[in-house]
């Protein structure tokens, strides 16, 4: 393992068969910069969509595959749902041998205290999208929909994303965005720590005072134009681009 231990968050990478050159990078990624880390964290949104563990297609076979060689090499993989891809279940968790990470958790990164969030809690305006959160993350709901045949699932998927879409035309931005009030109540509840979060597709680096306590915010970019991620290592964080395989790095 090459340099200091590190590890590294990424998120909203939105995997589908309709963006390969997207795949193409995370693979890339995945036998380059991850191989070097002590860990590597997903947080949410790695495919575009997911309709359950038993929707065995090329590309998941190919992401199973990518991270599993990455495991093997003692890297360790957690992979924490998103607001697409919250039916990932420990069928796929245990076939890439990664470990399902809870949101939020709370852990120790090098000396850091340091909560991993997907981000979609922490927008409290987004009152409609919440409703439907709620509604998804039920385990009877899941339950009765996962039930259904492959093809319902993936037209009742197909739907879901094109109403987001239609619903996301009539929000004002700010709606989508985080919450002010909802991070700074979030981070006093866990004792003040450093926040990385993803799907607002809003990358920056906030930093803020609460109570007297100087914290800082990562959000994680999304990989739609581009790829990119968190390295973190003892001496702090900071962000990474990445260049499509044999593209000019200018």
């Amino acid at each position: 393992m090459g340099g200091k231990p590190h590890s590294l968050f990424i998120s909203d990478l939105h995997l589908c068969e309709s963006r390969p050159q997207i795949s193409r990078l995370f693979f890339d990624f995945m036998e380059t910069r991850a191989a070097d880390a002590e860990a590597l964290y997903i947080l949410g949104d790695l495919f575009e969509s997911w309709v359950g563990d038993d929707d065995e297609t090329a590309l998941s076979r190919d992401v199973v595959h990518a991270i599993r060689r990455l495991t093997e090499r003692d890297v360790a993989v957690y992979l924490m749902h998103g607001n697409r891809d919250f039916l990932l279940a420990q069928a796929f968790a245990d076939a890439c041998g990664a470990q399902l990470l809870e949101d939020p958790t709370l852990l120790n990164l090098y000396g850091q205290p340091t909560l991993l969030m997907h981000g979609d809690t922490l927008c409290t305006d987004d009152t409609a999208y919440l409703a439907f959160r709620t509604q998804v993350r039920d385990p009877a709901w899941q339950a009765g929909f996962l039930a259904q045949p492959l093809a319902k699932r993936h037209a009742m998927a197909q739907q879901a994303r094109t109403h987001s879409e239609q619903a996301k035309q009539e929000k004002a931005a700010e709606i989508m965005d985080v919450n002010h009030q909802a991070v700074i109540e979030t981070l006093r509840k866990y004792g003040y720590p450093r926040l990385i979060h993803g799907h607002t597709h809003r990358p920056a680096h906030h930093q803020l005072t609460i109570d007297g306590h100087a914290c800082e915010r990562w959000v994680l970019q999304d990989w739609y134009d581009k790829g990119g991620y968190l390295r973190c290592d003892s001496q702090g964080c900071a962000t990474q681009s990445l260049n499509f395989p044999g593209s000019d790095p200018r």
